[in-house]
């Protein structure tokens, strides 16, 4: 970055496209080794109720990539797990610090625990209580020094805060997903999911920051060119697909979505040149989309999965095409029960 070019996160800066082939997928299948024994090789399952459900009873035939069965009932182990394993001998005795409303955080903990670095989390106030309690269990593992900072992020940004925190303490910095190693080790959830179940027509993936999004569609236009891959995002935060479709980033600060693990302001300096080059397009839910796509992996299908993670199983139903084979990537089971009430009545139930 030059002296004058504006900090990653101004609205309307461009994206640095030299940057769309940083990870690759020798990066991402290197990263598959570096990660078995902590992350787990989650199942793709066929469920029959799903395909009559997809693109209002198309015939799809849809497979979930079941990444709610991790250790931490979500993906970002995976990513969390790669880049940490990277540091270099001084780097982990200083330990980490990282900032995530829930599902990255928990993915650093338990990586954290298993591989003897401690680490600083930076967490909102208002995160899932599910996901905090969760983190803290992790973190009693870890070494000494690490703990969970919570903020309000009314107040403060987590992005500013966290650089601030890691200057002052000598930590590194391991973000939720704007990172070479994290997205390399995200990628690993999708090239399972072609090995397992060979070619797809279409790959519904969440995006949020966008490293799942960039990760898996560099999986799949590298194992599978023809595969369609989509992004699937919030309406309330549709930062990423209002990037996607201008070429400029799209700023959204604490968006009000029930999707909390989509809250981030915006995609990042690597994710979206990634996605610019690598994606076919991003889609929108409505919260009454995302909250009945909770309710029928909850209800039919017999999958805890959060909203966050519903999404793609929500775009599926919206947008598969008739007869395709197609592929979820269920982000995260991280629910907490206490707000089911609350999604019915967003479903409209």
């Amino acid at each position: 970055m030059t002296a004058d070019a504006p900090m990653w996160g101004t609205e309307g800066t461009e994206p640095d496209m030299s940057l769309a082939d940083s990870v690759t997928i020798d990066d991402v299948r290197t990263a598959a080794g570096r990660i078995e024994g902590i992350a787990l090789r989650t199942p793709a399952v066929r469920l029959p109720a799903l395909d009559s459900a997809a693109a209002e009873t198309a015939g799809a035939r849809v497979v979930l990539k079941c990444e709610n069965l991790q250790p931490i009932g979500a993906f970002k182990v995976r990513g969390a797990t790669n880049a940490m394993s990277r540091l270099t001998p001084e780097q982990r005795q200083r330990g980490v610090i990282t900032y995530s409303s829930g599902n990255h955080a928990q993915g650093i903990a338990y990586a954290a625990a298993r591989l003897g670095i401690a680490a600083v989390i930076v967490m909102p106030a208002n995160a899932p209580r599910v996901k905090l309690d969760r983190t803290r269990a992790f973190l009693a593992e870890a070494p000494e020094g690490s703990e969970v900072i919570e903020y309000d992020p009314c107040e403060q940004q987590r992005e500013i805060l966290g650089r601030r925190l890691a200057e002052e303490r000598g930590l590194t910095l391991i973000p939720p997903y704007d990172h070479p190693d994290v997205i390399a080790g995200q990628g690993t959830s999708a090239l399972e999911l072609f090995d397992e179940v060979g070619e797809l027509d279409q790959l519904f993936v969440c995006c949020g920051g966008g490293g799942l999004l960039s990760g898996s569609s560099i999986v799949a236009k590298a194992v599978c060119p023809g595969c369609e891959v989509i992004g699937v995002e919030p309406e309330k935060a549709d930062d990423a697909a209002r990037s996607f479709r201008t070429g400029r980033l799209h700023v959204n600060l604490n968006p009000p979505t029930i999707a909390d693990g989509t809250r981030t302001p915006y995609i990042g300096r690597y994710t979206f040149p990634m996605i610019r080059r690598h994606t076919d397009g991003i889609v929108t839910m409505s919260e009454a989309r995302i909250a009945r796509a909770t309710m029928f992996c909850l209800e039919t299908l017999r999958l805890v999965v959060e909203p966050s993670g519903a999404l793609g199983v929500a775009g599926a139903i919206a947008h598969a095409c008739p007869g395709a084979r197609v592929g979820v990537i269920v982000s995260g089971g991280n629910l907490d029960l206490d707000t089911i009430p609350e999604i019915r009545r967003i479903a409209g139930e």
